[in-house]
């Protein structure tokens, strides 16, 4: 019989109020019940938005040295226990054991990052323009903050709302991705060890359509953190936007990986092995296009074909294993429509391109790593993000042409480029419009302490990691101190 696990709300384990349940299955072996979960509601999450309103004014006071030594008491755990939570992340969402380690690495950074900032967290002091006058700006916490995950990276990104959010004093009503209910339940079960008061971190399982979207349009949740697609997103702008709530929004991408003619080839040829694959493609950085400068692309193209074929897929936690399932049945029929519709576009399929039923495959949701060739860039294979093991050969005259197909998409996340001339990888840095750019690497690859997202459809202008989390997990105070014991106008005197 499956484990039955819970919502943590106000310090306690508690069931969805319906008493309704959903599984949670393993994407390698759909008969392999990972756990029972609340199926939860407005109900729940409506108990969960009070117990943190109730927890935030002591929170808040709590100073934050004190909370990042909590966020780094988080940190240790994590890592001493970083083996069995990832192969628990493989069982659950399937990506290979050594990818679903460096999901709980990047979790440990961000959790040592973040303690960091409790003695940082800084403003500015300023000259006042007046005598005997003091100016800053210090951050304040915005209030009850909505997190809403997806299941790609069910450690990080996570790790990379919740950690920012506590250390600037906010709590927090955290949603999970339905895909991945285990790892959130950990990470939470991990703050709880860490003494973080009651309320200050809520937790609610359940779908999008019902706690998803009775977190968004809670009147007392005070900012929304939504990593997800475009299309979730735009709803969540649009309420948010009605309400005049902040809200912070990573969404999709349609990357690119440019091959110049003078580029080592064996590098670029690992760089979009990796950036194509990594995740089974299920990445929003994925290198889903490949842009190849035309005298080379036969070439490319034929020593990449055989990189590709020789990739062995199965089980994450085989160590033989390059690629893992895609995280449900779903995904696996989007990934073959994709595929579907550029054939009849006119699309050459390269290989791959069909799902993979053969022995111990056909029980979970394994799809081959497929290759289109003869991609035009208005294909919308070119356009639209797939997010499975399928990338498509661009062919480009030039390092002119090659900029334009580049940013000849509705996404601008992160592209790569591989030259080995100086000049062009910095006009590249410069032109390439996304918000992340690579020389001599793959689109994959973020750091924690550099700003993460994208511009145009992948994002609303905020980044996540690094400082600039900061500022949306932050409100700014500017404070004017007058010593002077006289009225002093501004501007006037």
């Amino acid at each position: 019989m499956a484990e039955r696990y819970f919502n943590w709300i106000g310090g306690q384990w508690v069931a969805a109020r319906s008493g309704e349940i959903f599984q949670s299955l393993n994407p390698a072996r759909l008969d392999d019940v990972i756990g029972e979960f609340p199926a939860s509601d407005g109900a729940d999450v409506g108990a969960a938005v009070e117990a943190a309103r109730e927890a935030l004014e002591g929170w808040r006071k709590m100073p934050a040295p004190k909370r990042g030594e909590i966020l780094f008491k988080a940190g240790e755990i994590l890592k001493a226990r970083k083996e069995s939570l990832a192969r628990e992340m493989t069982r659950e969402m399937g990506k290979p054991l050594r990818e679903t380690l460096g999901d709980v690495q990047e979790a440990i950074d961000t959790a040592y990052y973040a303690a960091g900032e409790g003695r940082r967290l800084a403003g500015e002091t300023v000259p006042a323009e007046l005598p005997n006058k003091f100016a800053m700006s210090v951050r304040c916490p915005v209030g009850v903050c909505g997190l809403i995950t997806p299941w790609n990276f069910p450690m990080a990104i996570p790790a990379w709302k919740t950690f920012p959010a506590l250390i600037c004093g906010n709590t927090v009503v955290f949603k999970p991705a339905k895909d991945t209910p285990l790892l959130a339940t950990r990470l939470v079960q991990i703050l709880e060890e860490t003494g973080v008061p009651a309320g200050v971190v809520n937790l609610v399982h359940g779908f999008g359509e019902s706690v998803g979207k009775a977190i968004v349009e809670h009147p007392r949740v005070d900012l929304v953190s939504f990593t997800g697609s475009c299309e979730v997103g735009r709803v969540i702008a649009e309420s948010c936007g009605r309400r005049l709530r902040k809200h912070s929004l990573e969404m999709g991408g349609k990357n690119a990986q440019i091959i110049l003619h003078d580029a080592n080839l064996d590098l670029a040829l690992e760089g979009a092995l990796w950036g194509a694959f990594g995740t089974t493609g299920q990445r929003c950085t994925a290198t889903s296009r490949l842009i190849v400068e035309r005298s080379i692309a036969e070439e490319f193209t034929r020593r990449f074909l055989e990189r590709v074929q020789a990739l062995r897929v199965g089980y994450g936690l085989d160590p033989k294993v390059d690629i893992g399932p895609l995280v449900n049945l779903a995904q696996l029929q989007r990934v073959q429509g994709y595929v579907d519709i550029g054939v009849r576009e006119g699309a050459k399929l390269l290989c791959g391109g069909r799902p993979l039923t053969e022995g111990e495959l056909g029980h979970g949701c394994f799809y081959a790593p497929t290759v289109l060739g003869e991609v035009q860039p208005r294909m919308r294979v070119a356009q639209e993000e797939i997010f499975g093991p399928v990338t498509a050969i661009l062919t480009a005259d030039g390092f002119e042409d090659a900029l334009e197909i580049a940013n000849g998409t509705n996404y601008g996340l992160s592209c790569s480029i591989y030259t080995r001339d100086v000049n062009r990888a910095f006009a590249a840095i410069r032109d390439l419009a996304s918000g992340i750019v690579y020389v001599n690497s793959p689109t994959i690859g973020a750091e924690v302490q550099l700003p993460f997202g994208g511009i145009k459809n992948t994002g609303n202008g905020h980044r996540e990691a690094g400082t600039t989390v900061l500022d949306i997990f932050s409100e700014w105070k500017t404070v004017y101190v007058d010593y002077s014991g006289r009225l002093q106008k501004a501007q006037m005197d």
